[in-house]
């Protein structure tokens, strides 16, 4: 997820435990304590993408594709994350340390807030095709939940508006403004569609309501920011279980021979109707997988497929589509090409333990969830680039996506 839902998520968790305890038996020692919880639940549900820093020690692309979502983002390496965080804390901050010292309820709600919060954004990062390999190292491999935009606005309305709300009056209009901006921007740019927008609006006011008629230290707008964020998790997730199934059900009426091994799918933002896909499909008496990238609706009565955002997919739907699915493009590839190039490339071999969805020419590979593959992105990795290079050192053994192409 992108870092606004993360420290709008994290924030909330440390409002709404500041909140849920019992106060302090001193003001001056009430303030610290909010301010210690918002600040440890934000940062803990940030800390994890400092994994940045670990970029260089691979070539572009490997750096990004091997280390970010990478050992920051398992269970296990968040123990010494929190342990970390816990120690910056207490050694910079002396006032904070105090009151961890002498109050147990402070202590409870600093744990509480520290763990929530990176725990919060792993599950976060789970929500997307990207996804994450949280049990690392005693199982490597990738999970996916394919229910969430990347860049997802409903997160920032449900958040950002009860927060907004617990703000100073000029804070509070300059929050609520620019939280109604951002979306307003991306609906006029093509990126969010209208009924998404208006949606939006109908939950800043229900958000904003509640929270003001909880009173200036009442929670009930924070708790109801993770009830609805969890029933829009719940309806992209059955949204999701539905996509695939209408992509893969096309698909096996289109080639029986093939099987369908994976449909990676990502939403459009706010919008549990509008998706695109790539499609993985595997044929091994012939020797061949095929990838396919495209977009669909699931309600095309309510939202016909040329009524999807076209800055998602584009402007021009092809000549076979349906009201309800399109395929822009099929990629018919060898398998015993992509098992003989993992084997004899080392830097393609590192490549695959990222790739979901591989596209492999004769000078580049890219993974298709981000763009097509005649157009470089993130992933693609030039073959010419690393034809003189020694093999790469500091690759992580994550999983490989589609070790079910690789074969033994």
């Amino acid at each position: 997820m992108d870092n606004l839902s993360h420290s709008l998520a994290g924030l909330a968790v440390g409002e709404l435990l500041h909140r849920s305890l019992p106060q302090e038996a001193d003001p001056g020692q009430q303030r610290i304590r909010r301010r210690l919880l918002l600040f440890t639940s934000w940062a803990a549900s940030n800390f994890p993408d400092l994994d940045l820093v670990l970029t260089p020690v691979l070539p572009v692309p490997l750096g990004y594709l091997m280390h970010h979502r990478g050992h920051t983002h398992t269970l296990l390496y968040a123990i010494p994350q929190a342990l970390l965080l816990w120690g910056l804390i207490l050694l910079l901050w002396p006032n904070a340390r105090r009151l961890i010292d002498a109050s147990a309820t402070a202590r409870k709600g600093f744990f509480a807030a520290l763990s929530i919060g990176l725990v919060l954004h792993l599950s976060m990062d789970f929500l997307n095709s990207y996804g994450i390999h949280p049990f690392h190292p005693f199982d490597s491999r990738w999970l996916y939940g394919d229910m969430v935009f990347i860049l997802e606005p409903f997160f920032w309305i449900a958040f950002g508006v009860p927060l907004a709300m617990m703000t100073p009056p000029a804070l509070r209009i300059l929050s609520l403004v620019l939280l109604a901006a951002v979306p307003a921007y991306f609906a006029g740019k093509g990126f969010l569609h209208w009924s998404s927008l208006a949606a939006l609006a109908v939950l800043a006011a229900v958000a904003g309501t509640v929270q003001y008629r909880a009173g200036h230290t009442g929670r009930r707008g924070l708790a109801s920011a993770f009830v609805l964020a969890a029933g829009f998790i719940a309806l992209q997730g059955v949204a999701s279980w539905n996509a695939g199934r209408m992509v893969a059900g096309t698909l096996l009426q289109r080639d029986g021979a093939s099987r369908v091994l994976d449909v990676a799918l990502t939403p459009f933002p706010t919008n549990p109707v509008c998706w695109t896909f790539v499609s993985v499909e595997s044929d091994p008496r012939a020797g061949k997988y095929a990838l396919r990238r495209g977009v669909l609706s699931l309600a095309p009565g309510l939202l016909p497929l040329d009524h999807c955002p076209a800055s998602r997919w584009g402007d021009v739907l092809p000549a076979d589509a349906t009201r309800s699915i399109a395929f822009y493009s099929t990629e018919v590839a060898d398998l015993y090409t992509l098992r003989a190039l993992k084997e004899g490339n080392c830097h393609f071999e590192a490549w695959l333990r990222f790739s979901r969805t591989p596209s492999v020419g004769a000078t580049a590979a890219t993974d298709l969830r981000y763009g097509p593959a005649w157009k470089e992105n993130f992933t693609t990795l030039d073959f010419e680039s690393f034809r003189k290079l020694d093999c790469p050192r500091y690759v992580p053994r994550w999983g490989f996506p589609r070790s079910d192409l690789l074969g033994p």
